[in-house]
């Protein structure tokens, strides 16, 4: 028998972040033996993510990318392509979708390109240059996959890409993984906000300027300053990252110490956010993000900056409250009526377990990439299988 279709999924590192979390949840849950599967990293796939990864069939590739454009690796990711002879090649974000170029070259019939959303450097998707490098690569590429409404009309609209060729994948959730707590907020190992009354707010994410934490410790310390409920608010930030230092600089700056805990990377997230009161998202830029969903799941309330495609998931005053990026006045006072009205909190996490159960399921995810490779690879002419 013939082994399983090879599908190599590229991206820049395969570390901590939504976009890669997607992946260990695509790997973890296309059905056994439908495709075998490797993860090309461009710098680096970091062995302790890597482990998140349940399937045995699949492999992992670190091509050590050194900084700028990527054609240096050309002749590289065309040798490592004609070897392993993929059916697909999926890239994910303009970091990676130079691959295709080589892939294309190798005789990969399938490539696909998911756009997840934009970095700082262009958190609205408005600078030219990008545009036009994503209509450079456009002809190397079989099929797009945008993960949000705002991605879509902006590969149609601003790219030029034929809406034919987009397919709109939202990312899904572990309703299992990630559920309500039991009998209000659980505790969590190592915390040092226990004291009951309190009314902890958090966020999950890598300590990087498109996240934007410093504008939420900003917010806290602005919340706080008003008095009132908003004296019990105690903050959350799980993650690292390059911010980090500035992050404990603004800590200290802001006089809030006492108030946040950086909790550091963890493995734990279902049950930090089981932990929460609040969930906040407080980004420059998004597509649909991951840790929203697993917020809602959670049974949490959202606030959320009004970026990308966070407006798709989280509806004001249903499941939680969208604030400007950037904009730490707001921000705060978002976190104060959170603080001030428990009920109003247990309403909105309520209505978002609702939400993600009925339209964001991960399997829903996993079945409709399950059909786009399989359409794809029916379509391919069937002699570039074998060339």
């Amino acid at each position: 028998m013939s082994a399983p279709p090879l599908v190599m999924h590229v991206v820049f590192s395969f570390s901590v972040g939504g976009l890669e979390n997607g992946v260990v949840n695509l790997l973890n849950r296309l059905p056994a033996g439908l495709y075998r599967h490797a993860v090309v990293a461009l710098t680096e796939c970091a062995p302790a993510f890597t482990r998140r990864v349940t399937n045995p069939d699949v492999e992992f590739i670190s091509l050590h990318k050194s900084p700028g454009h990527g054609v240096r690796l050309y002749p590289r990711l065309y040798r490592l392509f004609r070897t392993r002879r993929p059916a697909i090649v999926h890239t994910r974000n303009l970091a990676a979708l130079e691959a295709v170029v080589p892939a294309r070259a190798a005789g990969v019939p399938v490539r696909v390109h998911g756009e997840h959303g934009w970095d700082v450097s262009d958190p609205a998707g408005t600078r030219r240059k990008f545009q036009v490098m994503r209509r450079a690569y456009s002809p190397f590429v079989s099929r797009y996959v945008a993960l949000s409404a705002q991605i879509e009309s902006y590969l149609a609209e601003r790219v030029g890409i034929a809406p034919g060729r987009i397919e709109r994948i939202c990312n899904g959730v572990d309703t299992g993984r990630f559920h309500p707590a039991t009998a209000g907020r659980a505790a969590l190992p190592g915390c040092p906000f226990t004291a009951p009354g309190l009314v902890l707010v958090g966020t999950v994410g890598r300590l990087q300027a498109v996240k934007d934490p410093l504008n939420l410790v900003r917010a806290v310390a602005l919340a706080r300053q008003q008095g009132g409920a908003a004296a019990a608010l105690r903050l959350v930030l799980a993650g690292d990252g390059p911010l980090r230092g500035a992050l404990e600089a603004e800590i200290r700056r802001a006089g809030v110490g006492d108030v946040v805990w950086l909790a550091g990377e963890r493995s734990d997230v279902p049950e930090l956010m089981r932990a929460l009161d609040v969930f906040v998202l407080p980004s420059q830029a998004e597509g649909i993000s991951n840790t929203i969903l697993e917020a809602m799941a959670s049974g949490l309330p959202v606030v959320a900056t009004a970026v990308g495609g966070n407006a798709e998931l989280v509806v004001p005053g249903e499941t939680g409250v969208l604030v400007p990026a950037a904009d730490p006045a707001a921000l705060a006072d978002a976190l104060r009526l959170q603080a001030e009205d428990a009920a109003m909190r247990h309403a909105c996490g309520a209505a978002g377990r609702r939400r993600v159960e009925a339209g964001f399921s991960l399997d829903g995810m996993v079945e409709r990439y399950a059909a786009l490779y399989r359409k794809l690879l029916d379509e391919a002419v069937p002699s570039s299988l074998s060339a």
